[in-house]
């Protein structure tokens, strides 16, 4: 059996559909929407909407931790706009092109800039979508959770840790726990070229080390300090920031 997996796919569309070639299923983690790249400030919802200078200016506050400035420049930027309906028809318009280049069968589940309320229209019948569930693949059981925690940023899906944790709870027993984010370690979590730690997950660390599932598979870090761990009977993987490599993660058993 051959999975690929793939996470925070910000916009790929291009590489996504070649991403479950010569896989018997493809898993997604998350983070299909592209607001701002933070490589190429030209590119996403942001800039379409309010020209790369402004951008620039953006990426270099959240950069500096400056959050509270940014959301004076954001709201600034909105000021007259129709903030909901401008996102959600951009973000309509990604997932029209992203869901259309999944394979079948995918499997997949929230990142923390993902839009749930809208994956029922996109998701088509070759397309899973769980959060806080179960699914057997080949005879092992995948348990996914989406989303992230709350931040300042205040991307669209961040829940509270307490809801965070009964999703994972409600797992059970599972081979393989798919999330968007990683658990609570700090290798796991610092981002080296943004210079600052993601949140992860206490919970989810919990579960590592008390269900002991053979994988722990993540995204959300894009340039992680470190991309693997073992905790314990758990091999902790992030399985890569997918809009910029292209190339999904394997896992063959």
């Amino acid at each position: 059996m051959r999975v690929h997996v793939v996470s925070d796919v910000h916009g790929n569309s291009e590489d996504l559909e070649k991403a479950g070639d010569g896989a018997d299923a493809l898993i997604c983690l998350g983070d299909l929407v592209l607001f701002l790249d933070y490589a190429d400030h030209s590119r996403g919802i942001f800039p379409d909407l309010f020209g790369v200078e402004n951008a620039d200016r953006l990426v270099e506050l959240r950069t500096a931790r400056r959050f509270e400035e940014a959301r004076v420049l954001g709201n600034r930027l909105w000021e007259g706009l129709d903030r909901n309906a401008a996102i959600e028809a951009a973000v309509r318009r990604q997932y029209a092109e992203l869901f259309a280049a999944f394979p079948t069968p995918t499997y997949a589940t929230y990142g923390n800039v993902d839009m749930p309320s809208l994956w029922p229209e996109y998701a088509q019948s070759g397309t899973t979508v769980l959060d806080g569930e179960r699914v057997e693949i080949g005879g092992l059981v995948f348990g996914f959770v989406g989303g992230g925690l709350r931040t300042p940023m205040r991307t669209p899906y961040e829940i509270d840790d307490e809801t965070y944790a009964a999703k994972i709870a409600a797992l059970g027993e599972v081979d393989v726990l798919c999330t968007h984010i990683p658990p609570e370690v700090p290798d796991l979590c610092y981002d080296t070229v943004a210079r600052r730690f993601e949140r992860g997950s206490a919970a989810l660390l919990e579960a590592i080390h008390t269900v002991r599932p053979k994988y722990s598979l993540f995204g959300h870090v894009h340039q992680p300090l470190a991309r693997r761990m073992r905790i314990g009977a758990t091999e902790c993987v992030n399985v890569g920031h997918f809009a910029s490599s292209g190339t999904p993660w394997t896992l063959e058993w």
